[in-house]
C-alpha cells in the first residue's frame, strides 16, 4: 500500500510526526477494508481559498469543506493501467480541520486522522447518502480510529 502525502499550504505547520501518522491512517483503512496491497493513496493538504475553488469547480458550492476525495476507480477502467491500483485523491483543508478540531474539543491530529479515514473510505465506494449508509460509513469510521485513538470516532458530522 502506497501513500503519496503533499502539502500545498503554508498556514498550518505540516510534520514528520503528522505525516507519519496519517500514513498509518490512510493503511489501516485500506486494510479494514480488504483493499488490494498494491492500492495507492494520494493524501493532499490544501488551505481553505484552495479547498472553495475546488468546492465550487467540482461540487457547485460555495466556500470551503473540510474534506473532498476524488475516487479513480469509478467508471471505465484506464487501458494499461500497469501494476499499481490507484484509488484516488483525498484533499483536506487543515484551516477548516483546525476550526473545527477547536469547535468538538479535540487536537487538529484526531480531526485530520478523521478527515482522512472519511476521505479514503469515500474513495473505496462507502458513503453516507441515506441512513443505511450513514450508519455503516460511521462504523467503519469507529473502527479505523479506535485502532489510534482510545476514544473511537471523529466529528460529528
Amino acid at each position: 500500500m502506497t501513500v503519496l502525502i503533499s502539502n500545498l499550504q503554508d498556514k498550518v505547520p505540516v510534520d514528520d510526526e503528522l505525516t507519519g501518522f496519517l500514513d498509518g491512517v490512510v493503511k489501516e483503512a485500506l486494510r479494514m477494508a480488504g483493499a488490494a496491497e498494491e492500492a495507492e493513496v494520494s493524501l493532499v493538504f490544501v488551505d481553505d481559498s484552495y479547498m472553495a475553488r475546488l468546492n465550487k469547480q467540482y461540487r457547485n458550492m460555495d466556500g470551503p469543506t473540510d474534506v473532498l476525495s476524488f475516487a479513480m476507480q469509478e467508471g471505465q477502467p484506464m487501458p494499461d493501467g500497469g501494476e499499481e491500483l490507484v484509488l484516488g485523491d483525498v484533499i483536506i483543508s487543515l484551516e477548516t480541520a483546525g476550526r473545527q478540531a477547536a469547535e468538538y474539543g479535540h487536537s487538529l491530529l484526531r480531526e485530520v486522522a478523521f478527515l482522512t479515514a472519511h476521505g479514503v473510505l469515500h474513495l473505496l465506494g462507502y458513503d453516507h447518502g441515506d441512513a443505511e449508509e450513514a450508519a455503516l460509513m460511521r462504523e467503519k469510521e469507529k473502527k479505523i480510529m479506535a485502532a489510534f485513538f482510545s476514544e473511537g470516532a471523529g466529528s460529528a458530522e
